[in-house]
């Protein structure tokens, strides 16, 4: 199968615009920028913001496109090193790529809240998909320095990619932790149903995404 394959130009353009949004990010949000750059260790973050939580909301939005696009670019550089091609970008996979991760993780909020609604717990949800949202978003501020350094300064190997990804992993586990820390008590009496939600919405989407990247 011929792949579409362009030069490094999209990489820098890709990055540079990851650069662009959060530079705006912290230019018009300067005080709440670094409060959420303190976040792993520091649950001061959460604490104050979490009243002032919106479903659509600008901080958070330019973080998410940083997200998307840093996340595309890394799961491309896996699937290049893993299939043997060099450092190029594949166009329409990344394009693909952006597509797929925003779709899922906005579907996955959606949902979330639909849950909400439908047993009246909006609060309760409201508050777990913020924490989410904020350790997503702080995995995207992570993945920027360390797609820059995979691209342009290392010589990628497997073992420095699982590196990248148990670190990426174990943040997402903080967040999670933390999340679970807040609502241990409704947790512990709604084992089932807590176990049941992370099947079924948290990580089914993601080996779906893995299954599309694959074939």
């Amino acid at each position: 199968m011929i792949r579409n394959i362009v030069d490094n130009d999209w990489f820098t353009v890709s990055i540079v615009l990851c650069v662009v949004f959060i530079a705006i990010t912290k230019l018009l949000f300067a005080n709440k920028f670094n409060d959420f750059v303190k976040i792993i260790g520091n649950s001061n973050y959460l604490k104050i913001y979490i009243k002032d939580q919106k479903f659509v909301n600008l901080f958070d939005g330019l973080l998410f496109v940083n997200l998307v696009i840093s996340a595309s670019i890394f799961v491309l550089i896996l699937n290049n090193q893993f299939q043997g091609y060099s450092k190029s970008i594949d166009i329409i996979l990344f394009l693909k790529l952006t597509v797929g991760i925003s779709s899922i993780l906005i579907i996955k909020a959606l949902i979330d809240r639909l849950i909400g609604s439908l047993f009246e717990i909006d609060e309760l949800i409201n508050d777990y998909v913020f924490q989410k949202i904020t350790y997503k978003n702080y995995l995207g501020l992570i993945l920027l320095p360390v797609n820059i350094l995979l691209i342009y300064v290392l010589n990628i190997s497997e073992v420095i990619l699982y590196i990248v990804i148990f670190v990426l992993f174990l943040v997402n586990c903080l967040g999670f932790l933390e999340s679970l820390k807040t609502h241990l008590n409704i947790v512990k009496s709604n084992l089932f149903y807590f176990i049941l939600y992370l099947c079924a919405l948290e990580i089914a989407p993601y080996i779906i995404l893995y299954k599309l990247l694959i074939n």
